[in-house]
């Protein structure tokens, strides 16, 4: 009987179980002491001055264009090659994205490319960090500089590159905003989750960055839920109409489990990462995923491997072949014009050859902390199998 290897299952322990059991039983399960604390952590584990934890990443892409009032008749630059909910996040609020494609043979927004689409009416661009690998944050400000535009917000969508590196420190201050996934396929989970960090509090001459983003994820309302249940502090305001879009505790109390553990599970990610590396580095077919480099560190994420000289129909095909031996695969990013939502809106992948191609032969390994050495040993010689057989 052949293994199952799942693709990314949660890595959950009975310390995480415990510290959800004790919220569940503390009286208090929505937004209160272990949201701010976590919050405190993240900013603390990213060396930023400031988190705030929201409910999930997409939020936290939302919020920041609410509160910096970019709206309808605004521009926001993106990359094609990423989720969804990079770019719908705009288009919530009546803004069609602008794509730039992905560099040659690379996962990441090309800098070059980007001076060219910034129009009069950009306000932000959201850069993403793919599969854990930072963007050359340094380059995209040299092109704001260039431009005369550093009035542009710029925001990292760096869902899968908590605990990743650049230039020696960790993710999370280099730009003006960055945005973190704790979803249940991620690194560290909280089931459902995310935050936002950033280190200026008065950007773009904002009073209270943090607590209008907090404002913001309590729709508005002048005092959060653990305030207004105070004796006699009913009373608040609504100062405009935001989101409802706060962690609760119950999902903070396993981050905060999650984030003692962290820096281990990294560990574990990185020897599955280079077992594969290491069985697959003298393939001529197979195109190895960034690990590091003199200013970047992944946080391994996903190991996107690419099959050289394979096309989506044989690409397709390993991946069958695979699933047959129980192992589960996966294809990190269908480039989202070649969704049916985005043609509608206009958009053709013909527009952007290089997400393309890097699409057309990415097959995703399974990658992740509970992963056994022996089982990602197995993973790699099935795969070798299996392209031999489809070549």
């Amino acid at each position: 009987m052949n293994k199952k290897i799942p693709f990314s299952p949660p890595d959950i322990t009975e310390a995480e179980i415990n510290a959800v059991v004790n919220v569940l039983k503390s009286g208090w399960i929505t937004s209160g002491p272990k949201t701010a604390e976590f919050g405190e952590k993240i900013a603390e584990y990213c060396g930023t001055n400031h988190a705030i934890a929201l409910a999930n990443a997409t939020a936290g892409l939302e919020i920041l264009l609410q509160v910096f009032d970019i709206k309808s008749g605004d521009d926001v630059i993106t990359t094609p090659y990423t989720y969804t909910s990079t770019a719908s996040a705009s288009i919530h609020w009546g803004i069609l994205p602008t794509f730039v494609d992905v560099k040659k043979d690379d996962f990441l927004i090309d800098p070059d490319k980007l001076y060219d689409a910034i129009k009069p009416n950009t306000k932000a661009i959201y850069s993403v960090d793919f599969a854990g690998v930072p963007v050359d944050y340094d380059a995209i400000r040299e092109v704001l500089k260039a431009k005369n535009r550093e009035d542009i917000l710029l925001v990292s969508d760096s869902a899968h590159a908590f605990g990743a590196t650049y230039k020696g420190k960790k993710v999370g201050n280099q730009v003006d905003a960055h945005v973190f996934s704790f979803h249940a396929v991620k690194n560290l989970t909280t089931a459902e989750g995310g935050a936002v960090t950033f280190d200026n509090n008065h950007l773009f001459g904002k009073k209270d960055l943090l607590k209008d983003l907090k404002l913001m994820s309590l729709n508005g309302q002048s005092k959060d839920a653990l305030s207004k249940t105070q004796a006699g502090a009913w009373k608040y305001d609504v100062l405009f109409t935001g989101a409802k879009c706060n962690m609760t505790d119950i999902n903070a109390a396993i981050g905060l489990v999650q984030l003692s553990r962290y820096e281990n599970m990294l560990k574990k990610r990185k020897t599955i990462f280079d077992i594969y590396t290491n069985a697959l580095k003298d393939k001529d077919w197979a195109i190895i995923p960034f690990e590091k480099n003199d200013d970047k560190v992944t946080s391994y994420h996903l190991y996107p491997l690419r099959l050289r000289g394979f096309k989506e129909e044989k690409r397709n095909e390993v991946i069958r072949t695979l699933a047959e031996k129980n192992i589960a695969t996966n294809v990190h990013f269908t480039p989202l014009p070649m969704f049916t939502a985005y043609k509608k809106l206009g958009y053709s992948i013909d527009d952007y050859p290089n997400a393309y191609s890097q699409y057309v032969n990415e097959i995703t390994l399974p990658l992740y902390s509970t992963l056994l050495p022996e089982d990602a040993e197995y993973v790699a010689q099935e795969l070798i199998k299996a392209v031999e057989k489809v070549r």
